[in-house]
């Protein structure tokens, strides 16, 4: 909502002669500013009217002047009451008196005079407007007060502000094109004016002026937003997409997926991508993939802890959930990572927790399918029968992926990748390379063995290799192998349950190159021989 379109609505909610309006949101000056504008616009509010602001701390304040004994609540309510003027009235911080406070108690005295004077408004061109940092509405009062969002500043207006900021430097210090102003402008969606003042003006002094380095100090901004939810983390990766090992298809599949939130994207008419989720064996890449995509797509990277959704006081669930999706979408263009998205939702069926999961999971499950901020959600599950099925009803996510144990191909790159990753840039001299001969005949004695499993298998074998104070040696990886017990024996029902549901379902994650020579598929024995379970699609076409 652009702020002329709030001035539009606000215009109309007065107007129309409605009572109270209820802002929730941080940006008090703002809102203030933005209202007095309304105010001086015949064209929008059609007859004169003076404004008035409330503090506890000042009483009502019209024009620099204070209105005498208004400081407490009941004074000022009944001085709107008796007086005789077209106003409207802006209360700040009103939500401690509607019991806002953690352990505090409505003031019902309070609650009741507002429902006391509610004729005298409509009788007259009165209005009193409620702005909060947190919405809390009484529920005597819920039916003659309106809720009336302000969103985050837009592009322009960020970018108005940039502007003022670079007309007061030195013109010597200022190395932007236009192109980087509006880079700069995009960045800081989701931060209030404020945050993005401060994030500008931090960059002035750190850079000694401005120039495209000011981005990384604006991302630091945005971390400290999303620290403050409590209960999203922002994760900072620098993985590329070469240190996932295998799983072609899935990466495929986002690199084709990239840039889809740009302007190009949209004069093409083009959605941006929902998200998808990924399925399979623990240890097989999930949450390394997750971390990749960052990097991939250049976006930040939200991680949502459903353990700090679930906690607290009643009822504060449902609204960890909300601050949660409302903190992913004011820093869109985001990422939002849900970790075994499973464990998060495994009350709904039970409903031993009176129903707390269920309508956090509604909450989730309205906003993923009707979200149209550019947050990708990408959500990952060990057990996918515990996920409800309307999650994975179409609509919701663009793709299910299957991620099986890693193919004889898929290995090769695995152990490849840790063995390089470990001895190269050391001043020791270890006596393992690590060439297609070596890595082809470590991944056929590691048929069953899942990614993080090679890769303490690597780490594993670097211990012995630094305890007896020489280099690693391709015996050391052998002897760890032999005396490892995979994954793959100790879950072997699990694995052929899962592979059993992807079956029809999933999209394997692995590509059809590597498929070509499989070794992973149950036998009999309880051995891993020829065959992957999911529907075969390549993105490749």
């Amino acid at each position: 909502m652009s702020t002329t379109k709030f001035m539009q609505d606000f215009a109309n909610l007065v107007n129309a002669g409605f009572p109270y309006i209820y802002i929730p949101s941080y940006e008090e000056e703002r809102i203030t500013n933005t209202i007095s504008d309304a105010v001086n616009n015949r064209e929008l509010i059609k007859s004169e009217r003076r404004l008035y602001v409330w503090t506890q701390t000042d009483g009502l304040v019209c024009e620099g002047s204070k209105t005498r004994d208004t400081s407490n609540p009941m004074n000022a309510i009944e001085s709107v009451a008796r007086s005789s003027e077209d106003a409207i009235y802006i209360f700040k911080d009103f939500h401690i008196y509607f019991g806002g406070d953690r352990n505090a108690r409505p003031d019902y005295a309070v609650i009741r005079k507002l429902r006391d004077i509610i004729p005298a408004l409509k009788s007259s061109r009165k209005t009193i407007v409620f702005i909060s940092s947190k919405l809390v509405i009484p529920c005597d009062m819920e039916k003659e007060i309106s809720i009336l969002d302000f969103n985050l500043p837009a592009e322009d207006e960020i970018k108005a502000l940039l502007d003022d900021l670079i007309d007061g430097l030195n013109p010597e210090n200022v190395n932007l094109t236009e192109d980087d102003k509006i880079l700069l402008s995009r960045s800081a969606l989701g931060l209030t004016m404020q945050e993005a003042e401060n994030a500008f003006c931090r960059a002035i002094v750190n850079l000694k002026g401005l120039n495209r380095n000011a981005l990384s100090i604006i991302h630091e901004e945005k971390n400290q937003v999303v620290k403050k939810t409590g209960v999203l983390e922002f994760v900072k990766s620098d993985l590329n997409i070469d240190d996932i090992g295998g799983l072609e298809n899935l990466k495929k599949w986002l690199i084709r997926r990239n840039n889809s939130w740009s302007e190009a994207a949209k004069a093409y008419n083009l959605p941006a991508p929902k998200g998808v989720l990924i399925t399979g064996i623990p240890g097989c890449g999930k949450s390394l993939t997750a971390k990749a995509m960052s990097a991939i797509w250049g976006l930040p990277l939200l991680k949502l802890d459903m353990g700090k959704i679930f906690g607290g006081i009643v009822g504060s669930s449902e609204e960890n959930m909300r601050k949660a999706i409302a903190t992913a979408e004011a820093v869109a263009p985001s990422i939002l990572w849900v970790d075994e998205i499973e464990k998060g939702f495994s009350g709904i069926k039970s409903g031993g927790d009176s129903g707390t999961s269920a309508r956090v999971f509604g909450t989730f499950l309205t906003w993923m399918q009707e979200k149209t901020a550019p947050v990708f959600v990408i959500a990952t599950a060990n057990d996918i029968s515990a996920l409800p099925p309307e999650l994975l009803r179409k609509g919701r996510f663009d793709e299910i992926f299957f991620v099986d144990l890693p193919t004889s191909k898929e290995r090769e790159k695995i152990i490849k990748l840790h063995i390089n990753k470990r001895i190269k840039g050391t001043k020791v001299q270890h006596e393992i390379v690590a060439d297609d001969a070596t890595c082809r005949e470590l991944a056929q004695m590691t048929a069953g063995y899942v990614g993080a499993e090679i890769e303490q298998i690597t780490v594993s074998a670097m211990y012995e290799a630094f305890y007896q104070q020489r280099g690693l040696r391709k015996d050391d990886i052998v002897k760890v192998i032999r005396e490892t017990v995979p994954i793959s024996s100790t879950q072997r029902e699990q694995i052929l349950s899962l592979r059993e549901w992807a079956k029809d379902r999933a999209v394997l994650a692995t590509a059809v190159e590597d498929r070509e020579k499989d070794d992973t598929e149950t036998g009999d024995d309880g051995d891993f021989v020829n065959r992957q379970g999911g529907r075969i699609v390549d993105f490749d076409l």
